[in-house]
C-alpha cells in the first residue's frame, strides 16, 4: 500500500426517520463527481445511519427517574438526556465531574452511551447509536456494492474521546466487507524480532482518515477511502471490542 486518500462525499440531504439511506448516498455520490470502485470502502458517520433508521428521540417523552434528577442537578444538566444516557446504557464505568462513561448494549466503550444532542432531528431531540452497528453496515453493503457492482466495504463511526489522550477522533463501530484488525503477530521486526502484541485497528484507521474530511460543520457525513483494499474481507467491528478477562480497565 503506497497511498491512501480520503474523498468527501458532499450533496447529502438532512435525513429523516423512514429515508432510504443507501439511494440517498448513491446520489450524493454522482452529485459529487465521484464513482465506487472497487476496493473502495464507504464511510458514513453514525449520525445519518441513526436518523434513517428512526433512532431517535423525543425528550419531551422521557420521564427522568430519581438518579438522574440527581445527577444532572448536581451537574447542571438536563436530567431527561440524562436518563436516555442510563437506558441505553448496559453497564456505567464512571460518572464523575458532569460526564458518563458507559458500555452500550454491543459492548462499545464512550461517552454518554453515544446519545447526541447535536445536530439531531428536531430541536429537543436526541439521537442515539443504531442497535446493531454491524448489521447497518451490511445493510449499506449489500445495497451500494450491488448498485455499483463493485466489491466494496462499509464503516460506520461515530467520535469517541480516548484515554491518556487530549481531542476526540472518529472510530469504527459498525464494519461490513473489511477486516477490522491485521494481526502482525509472528512476524519480525527490522531487526528480526518478532512481534508478539502488534495487532492493528484497520478499520478504527480508516475511520480516522475519512474523519480528516468529513468535517461536523460541513455536512459532509460520508467519504470514500481509496487505496485500502487489500484489506477486504470478512470482519465487523465487534471483533475489536476486547474482552473483560483482557480488559485492565473493567
Amino acid at each position: 500500500m503506497d497511498a491512501v486518500s480520503a474523498l468527501a462525499i458532499r450533496h447529502v440531504p438532512a435525513l429523516a426517520p423512514g429515508d432510504r439511506l443507501g439511494p440517498i448516498l448513491i446520489e450524493a455520490i454522482r452529485a459529487t463527481g465521484l464513482e465506487i470502485s472497487d476496493g473502495d470502502i464507504l464511510v458514513v458517520c453514525q449520525k445519518v445511519v441513526s436518523k434513517a433508521e428512526g433512532r431517535v428521540l423525543d425528550l419531551a417523552s422521557v420521564v427522568p427517574s430519581p438518579r438522574a434528577l440527581g445527577f444532572a442537578r448536581e451537574h447542571g444538566k438536563d436530567p431527561r438526556v440524562i436518563e436516555v444516557v442510563l437506558r441505553e446504557s448496559r453497564r456505567i464505568v464512571r460518572m464523575e465531574r458532569g460526564v458518563i462513561i458507559s458500555e452500550t448494549a454491543t459492548g462499545l466503550v464512550c461517552a454518554n452511551a453515544g446519545v447526541d444532542c447535536s445536530n439531531a432531528w428536531r430541536p429537543d431531540f436526541v439521537t442515539l447509536l443504531p442497535l446493531d452497528p454491524d448489521a447497518s453496515a451490511r445493510g449499506l453493503l449489500e445495497e451500494l456494492g450491488a448498485h455499483a457492482g463493485r466489491r466494496i466495504a462499509v464503516v460506520l463511526t461515530d467520535t469517541f474521546g480516548r484515554p491518556w489522550r487530549e481531542g476526540l477522533v472518529d472510530v469504527a463501530i459498525g464494519v461490513a466487507g473489511l477486516r477490522p484488525l491485521i494481526d502482525l503477530r509472528g512476524r519480525t521486526d527490522l531487526a528480526g524480532r518478532p512481534l508478539e502484541v502488534s495487532v492493528i485497528a484497520l478499520a478504527d484507521q480508516v475511520a480516522a482518515a475519512a474523519g480528516m474530511v468529513m468535517e461536523k460543520g460541513e455536512g459532509i457525513p460520508a467519504a470514500i477511502v481509496r487505496g485500502a483494499g487489500a484489506w477486504l474481507g470478512q470482519g465487523s467491528a465487534v471483533e475489536m471490542v476486547r474482552p473483560p478477562e483482557k480488559d485492565l480497565f473493567r
